[in-house]
């Protein structure tokens, strides 16, 4: 027997054998166990609070951010000429200047507290860009509806911080276009159904700023 010719006994060859396979298997578990901390990252520190949070995060994923909603634009033109509240001075005002470019400024915004945006439309002349009228469309029943409009130029109308504010500047006698005596700015906010004056300000230009002359220069000596 080859047991016998090596000068070993059957019973300690099995018990050889068996103590080789427990290293092996001892080995083997280790491995496992270091595997096991190698895809982890930190070990035992990978259970507990932080591992929680992980699985925790993996069920629930953060939401994707929707993007913003761009506002319908509409035909200022077409809303302000069909738009019988609207003057006939200020509709014979309304034509192109070059070309097809018509003198509107347009501006989207909340104003009535509804969740369609409002929409500002001014218009202006088209030489010194004066504005003649101001107004404001709110949506209602899938129609634009005018909701408020001035019509004593020079006025102006911007969308501040969900308020009204309408600008109109004050002309004295031989004050150029440029250069107003003093303006008047109104701050208005819906309520009950309609814009209502919260406040005015009113303001007074030096027209002595770059009017004055120049001094004469002084003679040689």
């Amino acid at each position: 027997m080859r047991g016998l010719t090596n000068g070993r006994s059957p019973g300690r060859g099995r018990n050889g054998t068996q103590a080789t396979s427990a290293a092996v298997a001892a080995f083997v578990a280790l491995g496992v166990s270091l595997s096991g901390c190698g895809a982890g990252g930190t070990g035992a520190r990978d259970e507990g609070p932080a591992h929680a949070e992980a699985v925790e995060g993996a069920a629930s994923p953060s939401p994707v951010a929707s993007p913003s909603k761009v506002p319908e634009r509409v035909d200022a033109v077409r809303l302000v000429k069909t738009d019988p509240k609207v003057s006939a001075e200020v509709k014979r005002e309304l034509k192109p200047c070059v070309g097809d470019q018509y003198p509107v400024d347009v501006s989207y915004g909340k104003l009535t507290g509804q969740s369609a945006e409002d929409v500002v439309v001014n218009v202006l002349t088209c030489g010194d860009g004066v504005g003649v009228g101001s107004y404001v469309y709110r949506e209602e029943d899938g129609a634009y509806q005018n909701v408020f409009q001035a019509e004593e130029p020079p006025v102006y109308a911007e969308i501040d911080r969900g308020d009204l504010v309408v600008s109109k500047q004050v002309y004295e006698k031989g004050d150029s276009v440029s250069s107003p005596s003093s303006s008047i700015v109104i701050t208005y906010r819906w309520a009950s159904g309609r814009f209502a004056e919260e406040y005015r300000t009113h303001n007074d230009y030096s027209n002595a700023v770059g009017g004055m002359p120049s001094p004469a220069p002084e003679p040689e000596n």
